[in-house]
């Protein structure tokens, strides 16, 4: 329970990541409050708080931290993926994507920063935005963004505020299927991302929320103003194919 008596909130919290960071949370005995477009999703722990919010509108979140208050852990996790190349993304696509990934955290940490004179923001980065991901400009930029924004939380607002990223790779959400179903041959290509993998598995929401909770946590103490990578070694090989070995 080394979340014991911190109050956190998750937005985003619907599914996937943001979901699991939501249960990894309350199982360490954190106070947890999420929010997402619409509404309260079924299955949600009945001791989580929901907020209807769309963290793109400056409005809803100057509301949403009114309605919350003192904050000890803020996790800006809302995101959405646009499957498109630059020649092919259109202004709708510019306003949601970066409307959400990049706009979203800016309004959330303005929002939050003065009810935080000290505490955790961790932001949800991406490899993405160090290693881009074919047909997926709009995205890549957004999480490049948040790693840089996550920089300057750290050194704007420190010492009191601690700001990290935690950057996934291929997590096993609805943004992965997506992604491959812009193969030419899904199958093939799941099998050569496996094979990329030294951990030889893709990785878990549950994975991603562990490293949640340890940075959210006093052991993370002088952790601040970094990028976490957390994607079963992915990044960390060559271009070569291992399994060709």
């Amino acid at each position: 329970m080394i979340l014991q008596g911190k109050t956190a909130l998750i937005t985003g919290g619907r599914q996937g990541i943001g979901r699991g960071i939501v249960e990894a949370f309350l199982a360490e005995g954190a106070d947890v409050t999420t929010c997402g477009r619409g509404a309260r999703p079924e299955g949600l722990p009945e001791a989580v708080t929901w907020h209807s919010v769309d963290v793109a509108d400056p409005g809803d979140v100057a509301e949403l931290a009114d309605a919350v208050g003192w904050l000890d852990i803020l996790v800006n996790n809302a995101g959405v993926q646009v499957e498109k190349t630059v020649m092919d993304s259109t202004d709708a696509d510019w306003d949601l994507v970066m409307g959400v990934n990049a706009r979203g955290v800016f309004n959330c940490c303005r929002a939050f920063i003065p009810f935080m004179p000290s505490g955790v923001i961790l932001n949800i980065g991406s490899i993405s935005a160090q290693h881009a991901d074919p047909a997926m400009a709009l995205y890549n930029a957004s999480k490049a963004f948040v790693h840089g924004l996550t920089r300057s939380i750290a050194v704007d607002h420190g010492p009191g505020l601690r700001c990290n990223a935690i950057c996934p790779g291929w997590i096993n959400t609805g943004m992965l299927e997506a992604g491959f179903d812009l193969a030419r041959n899904p199958g093939a290509a799941r099998a050569d991302a496996l094979a990329r993998h030294p951990a030889r598995r893709f990785g878990d929401p549950r994975d991603v929320a562990a490293m949640a909770v340890w940075l959210a946590s006093d052991a993370a103490g002088f952790a601040t103003g970094q990028m976490f990578t957390v994607d079963g070694g992915m990044t960390a090989a060559s271009p070569i194919n291992p399994g060709l070995f």
